[in-house]
C-alpha cells in the first residue's frame, strides 16, 4: 500500500499510484456519505429511534441494556458506541449516524488492505470503488442504527487481517493478536447473529494458520478473548426467565407457521432479488429484470472462486505464509455460500424479499473473493496472453465487471436524484409534528409503531408516547416505561395518520362527543386530544 520515503531524518510513508487512487474513491464514498448523513438521508425510523434512545439512556447513565429493548438477540453495541456523542450533543440524526459513517471508512480501509494482500493492488482499488458508490438499499445498511451490520463486517476484516499476518509471520505480538481476534468474535456474536457463517470460516482459517500453536496459551486467550466479548449476552441468558434466552427467542421470531414456499421461490427470491440489493444493483423497491443478472450468475462466481483459490493453494509453496492468501479467500467464498444458504431456507426470502434483502448485506465482505476470477480472467485477455477462446472469455469478463460497475453507478445516481427527495419530505414531516407537539402538547399521547419512538427521539423525550395497533389495542411497545407513563397520564393524546385504520377506528369512538374533542392536523396527521381518557382496551 505505501513504501517509506526517508525525508530529513524521518521516514514516512509514500502511497503508490494503486493506493493514491483507492484513497481518493474511499474519501468521496466518505464525503457522499457524510451529506447524506447530514441531511437524514435515507429517513429515519423508529426501529432506528429505540436504538438513539438507548444511547440518550446510556449516556445519561439510566440504562446498560444487554439487548435491543423488548428483545433478547440483537446487540446494542451501535447504541453504546452513539452513547457519547449523543450525550454531548443531544439525541438528533446526524450525531447518532456518526459512528456508522466512522465504520464504513474503517470498512473500506481493512477490505483495500485485505484485498491488497490477497490479490493485486489494482484489484483492491477496484472493488474500493464499487464500495464507494451505493443506493439507498446500501447505504441504508451502512449508515441507519439499526443493529449489526455496520460493525460486524469491520470485524470479520479484521479478523482474516490478523490471520494473514499471523501466517505470514509478519505480527510480532502473536498472542495479542489472537486474544484481539477472539474478543472480536464475540463482539461480533453478541452483536449480530447473522454474522455467524463468517465468523465460523473466519475461525477455521485462524486454525490452519496457527494449528498447533492454538493448543498452549494462543489457544486460551483466543477463548478467554471470546468469552469477554460475548460476555454481555452469557450474563443475560443467565438471569433471563424460562423461554427469554436468546436462542429460544430467535428460534421463534424466525420460524414462522404455515405453509413453506417452495425451494424454487425462495432461491428466486434471494439470488434475482437479494443478491442484487445487497450490492447496490436496483433501487429499494425491487429489482427490474435488467438488473437481476447479478444473482444469475452469482452461484458460478462463487465456485469460481473456490476452484481459483484451490488452484492458488495448489500451486503455492508448502509454507503457511505463501498458502493463507488463497485459504482467506476461500474461506470468504464459504462464508457468502453459507450465509445465502441460510437466508433462502427462510420463507421470507420468497415472501418478503424487498424487505428482508438488508439480511445478505454481509454478502459485501466476499466481493473480493467474488469478482476476483474475472480480474484475472479480464487482465490475462487484455495482457495479450491468452488463446483466442481465452481472449474471448476475458473479453466477457471485462463486460461483466463493466456492466456491474455502471449498474452501481446508475442506481446510486438516481438515489441522488430523485430517492434523496421522498426521505427529506418525510423527515421534514415527521419533525414538524415533533415540534408543534412539544411546543403546543399534548405531551403523552398514543400511537403507531412507526411514529412513537421516532417523536419521543425527536422530541429529546419531551413528548412521550405509547404504541397501539390499528385496532386500537396495545401494541409493540418495546420500552414500557413509556407505555406505564401515558397510562397515567389524564389526558392523553393520540397521534394518528390521516385515513388510517387507526384513525377511522378512534373516529368512530369520539363521534359522540366531537365538541368536546380537540383535533388538529400537522404534517399528515391528526392530533386528537380528548377532554377525558380515551382507552377502550381497558
Amino acid at each position: 500500500m505505501s513504501h517509506p520515503e526517508q525525508h530529513r531524518g524521518r521516514w514516512r510513508p509514500r502511497l503508490d499510484r494503486p493506493a493514491l487512487v483507492a484513497l481518493l474513491l474511499g474519501l468521496v464514498g466518505v464525503v457522499y456519505r457524510l451529506v447524506l448523513t447530514l441531511y437524514t438521508v435515507p429517513v429515519s425510523n423508529s426501529d432506528e429511534a429505540t436504538f438513539g434512545l438507548a444511547a440518550l439512556h446510556i449516556g445519561q447513565g439510566r440504562e446498560r441494556p444487554v439487548f435491543l429493548y423488548g428483545q433478547h438477540y440483537m446487540g446494542m453495541l451501535e447504541s453504546y458506541l452513539a452513547a457519547p456523542l449523543v450525550a454531548l450533543a443531544g439525541p438528533s440524526w446526524p450525531v447518532l449516524r456518526l459512528p456508522m459513517l466512522a465504520l464504513y471508512a474503517v470498512f473500506l480501509y481493512l477490505i483495500h488492505r485485505l484485498t491488497r494482500r490477497l490479490c493485486t493492488p489494482w484489484f483492491a482499488t477496484f472493488v474500493v470503488g464499487l464500495l464507494a458508490l451505493g443506493g439507498e438499499r446500501v447505504v441504508r445498511d451502512q449508515l441507519t442504527v439499526v443493529g449489526g451490520r455496520p460493525e460486524v463486517k469491520p470485524a470479520v476484516l479484521l479478523m482474516l487481517l490478523i490471520t494473514v499476518g499471523l501466517a505470514a509471520g509478519t505480527v510480532r505480538r502473536r498472542r495479542l493478536a489472537v486474544a484481539l481476534f477472539g474478543l472480536l468474535v464475540g463482539l461480533s456474536a453478541w452483536s449480530d447473529w447473522l454474522i455467524l457463517p463468517y465468523l465460523a470460516v473466519a475461525g477455521l482459517a485462524l486454525v490452519w494458520a496457527l494449528r498447533r500453536e492454538l493448543l498452549g496459551w494462543s489457544g486460551l486467550l483466543l477463548v478467554a478473548g471470546v468469552v469477554v466479548g460475548i460476555a454481555p449476552m452469557i450474563l443475560d441468558n443467565l438471569r433471563a426467565g424460562p423461554g427469554e434466552d436468546s436462542l429460544t427467542v430467535f428460534r421463534e421470531v424466525s420460524t414462522k407457521a404455515g405453509p413453506q414456499p417452495p425451494w424454487s421461490e425462495r432461491i428466486s427470491g434471494g439470488l434475482l432479488e437479494g443478491v442484487p440489493l445487497a450490492h447496490g444493483l436496483c433501487p429499494v423497491d425491487g429489482c427490474g429484470r435488467w438488473q437481476q443478472w447479478f444473482g444469475v450468475i452469482y452461484p458460478l462466481l462463487l465456485v469460481a472462486g473456490a476452484a481459483l483459490a484451490v488452484l492458488a493453494y495448489r500451486r503455492a509453496a508448502a509454507t503457511r505464509g505463501e498458502r493463507v492468501a488463497p485459504v482467506v479467500q476461500l474461506a470468504l467464498v464459504a462464508g457468502a455460500a453459507l450465509t445465502l444458504l441460510s437466508y433462502v431456507r427462510s420463507p421470507l426470502a420468497a415472501t418478503s424479499p424487498l424487505d428482508n434483502a438488508r439480511y445478505l448485506s454481509v454478502l459485501q465482505l466476499s466481493l473480493p473473493a467474488v469478482l476476483w476470477p474475472l480480474w484475472v480472467v479480464a487482465v490475462t485477455c487484455w495482457r495479450g496472453t491468452a488463446s483466442v477462446l481465452g481472449r474471448l472469455a476475458g473479453v466477457l469478463a471485462t463486460a461483466v465487471l463493466v456492466a456491474l460497475t455502471a449498474t452501481t453507478l446508475v442506481t446510486t445516481v438516481l438515489f441522488v436524484t430523485t430517492g434523496a427527495a421522498a426521505s427529506r419530505t418525510e423527515e421534514r414531516a415527521a419533525r414538524e409534528l415533533a415540534a408543534a407537539l412539544r411546543a403546543d402538547g399534548p405531551h403523552e399521547v398514543y400511537g403507531d409503531y412507526w411514529t412513537c419512538n421516532r417523536l419521543i427521539f425527536n422530541t429529546d423525550e419531551t413528548v412521550i408516547c405509547g404504541v397501539l395497533d390499528g385496532d386500537l389495542s396495545p401494541g409493540q411497545n418495546r420500552y414500557r416505561a413509556y407505555w406505564r407513563q401515558v397510562g397515567r397520564a389524564e389526558r392523553p393524546g393520540y397521534v394518528v395518520e390521516i385515513d388510517s385504520p387507526m384513525d377511522r377506528r378512534l373516529r368512530r369512538l369520539l363521534a359522540d362527543r366531537d365538541d368536546a374533542t380537540p383535533v388538529r392536523e400537522v404534517a399528515g396527521y391528526r392530533v386528537y386530544h380528548p377532554d377525558t381518557p380515551v382507552r377502550p382496551w381497558r
